[in-house]
């Protein structure tokens, strides 16, 4: 039997993160791996949790708690039925372990660190498909955690 994985999976409630989700779940998510469903939330948001937790991300929270309305609250989660329907499902049907680990500030930075952080044996991220011009104007998440991720990354457009 392979080792189990920890793998990180950037989540920023767009219809192009939970694609990328999706894509984890069905090709790359064993039996017995760990996901840890990484948030950035903006800087500018200011949650009960965020000034404990600000240099160093939240601690890493469970499913059941990170489904809690009350939790998503002090931490600044946004509850998003469908991929807390997604996380469900995989958790019970391939005893996956799911954990949620929300951070503050520069997605491309914070992903990176998580990366560090956790210990992460993969992450993978949606692409929204920006062209070369914009790409270059507004910096691209995927591309910057390609360049600079220390484990392998999988970039779902």
């Amino acid at each position: 039997m392979a080792k189990a994985r920890t793998i990180g999976i950037g989540i920023d409630y767009s219809a192009t993160s939970k694609s990328s989700l999706e894509w984890a779940v069905d090709n790359l998510v064993d039996t017995g791996d760990t996901i840890v469903v990484i948030l950035v939330l903006s800087p500018k948001s200011d949650p009960v949790n965020k000034k404990l937790f600000a240099d160093t991300g939240s601690p890493l929270i469970p499913l059941v708690e990170l489904k809690d309305i009350s939790v998503c609250k002090k931490y600044g989660i946004t509850p998003d039925p469908q991929l807390f329907n997604i996380l469900d499902t995989v958790s019970s049907t391939k005893r996956v372990k799911v954990m949620g680990k929300v951070y503050w500030g520069d997605p491309k930075e914070k992903i990176c660190e998580a990366v560090n952080h956790l210990n992460l044996d993969s992450i993978v991220v949606g692409s929204r498909g920006l062209g070369p011009i914009k790409r270059v104007l507004l910096g691209s998440v995927s591309s910057h955690v390609v360049q600079n991720a220390t484990c392998p990354v999988t970039v779902v457009k």
